[in-house]
């Protein structure tokens, strides 16, 4: 089941949201500050490829982490999160779309708070 949401979920908007990530990721690492942000956007563009079956854990987030993510938001993130709370709001509207909308909302959370989470 987790293969066909995945499948379902690359048609449906999951191609666009990897490429908004990677964009992002390419953005931050032309400079060599911006290298840590851009690969942690490569990591998350791999995520919003193939979502189901896999969580998020915000458990290992530290002082470092909270500073990385109020730069984050200032440079990159508002837009991705805005984005994907778009279209999770879009996909909620029916019933079929409802599991699409969530994991835009989990992606919208994780473009405000990147840094100190892990895929599991």
């Amino acid at each position: 089941m987790k293969t066909i949401g995945n499948l379902l979920w690359l048609i449906l908007g999951g191609a666009i949201l990897a490429l908004g990530w990677l964009l992002a990721g390419v953005l931050c690492c032309i400079t060599l500050i911006g290298i840590p942000l851009g690969l942690q956007c490569f990591k998350f563009a791999a995520l919003a490829l193939w979502p189901f079956g896999r969580e998020i854990d915000y458990s290992a987030m530290g002082a470092v982490s909270v500073l990385a993510n109020i730069l984050w938001i200032l440079f990159c993130g508002l837009e991705l999160a805005l984005t994907a709370a778009t279209l999770g709001l879009v996909f909620c509207v029916s019933i079929i779309g409802i599991p699409f909308g969530l994991q835009y909302f989990k992606f919208a959370k994780l473009a405000l708070m990147p840094f100190g989470a892990r895929i599991v």
